[in-house]
């Protein structure tokens, strides 16, 4: 990474991604490379495993459904969308086999070596934006961040704070694990864990946040 302010920093790593050949071969004809987006200044960065259909016609992490209901539990901690940090380990969406002319239907999870040949344009957002906490999104997520082997279930670690990067880590399911199951205990459980992400960096929450998902 060169010396320089922040923006600057992000323009040199979007620059690399950019121009990196492994990851230009891996994105289909007419699709986009996905970079993270947000503040630079963020205290909270959340980290998905890769893009999706819509993401990678876009550009930018989380702009389809989850990536939609995501935006509304950040709005429910009591910040805008813009305020933190939404990346992905994955700077492209991993590839299935398609009929040539055809889109590409549904998503696979990336494999280890996709993953690791990934991290350090990761690490490198992390450098750049410095949050004080980030928030694993789902079991490929916190495999990727953590290490394959580490666990066998998310619910193992989930809720609990690990470390990547020298940073503090909260793993938590993703937010397509609601969009699947709509039960008030469900919505719950992610929710714990972001109000142990907000008292971590220090946001006011409410009483009446401390109860969502409880009736």
């Amino acid at each position: 990474m060169p010396a320089g302010d922040k923006p600057t920093r992000w323009a040199a790593l979007q620059a690399a991604v950019q121009g990196d050949a492994v990851c230009a071969a891996n994105v289909r004809p007419g699709k986009k490379i996905v970079l993270g987006v947000g503040s630079l200044d963020a205290t909270i960065m959340f980290v998905g495993e890769a893009p999706g259909a819509e993401e990678e016609i876009q550009g930018e992490p989380f702009v389809g459904p989850a990536g939609q209901l995501l935006t509304r539990m950040i709005q429910a901690m009591g910040l805008k969308r813009e305020e933190v940090y939404i990346g992905n380990i994955m700077n492209w969406r991993p590839q299935m086999p398609t009929a040539e002319g055809r889109e590409q239907v549904g998503n696979r999870p990336p494999n280890q070596e996709e993953m690791q040949y990934c991290l350090p344009y990761l690490r490198a957002q992390i450098e750049v934006v410095q949050p004080q906490v980030l928030v694993a999104l789902g079991t490929t997520a916190a495999q990727g961040l953590l290490g394959f082997g580490t666990f066998k279930m998310l619910g193992e670690i989930r809720g609990q704070w690990r470390e990547f990067s020298g940073r503090p880590l909260m793993v938590t399911y993703h937010p397509s694990y609601i969009l699947r199951n709509q039960s008030n205990r469900s919505k719950r459980m992610i929710w714990e864990d972001l109000l142990k992400v907000m008292e971590r960096v220090g946001l006011p929450i409410s009483e009446k946040q401390r109860k969502f998902f409880l009736g």
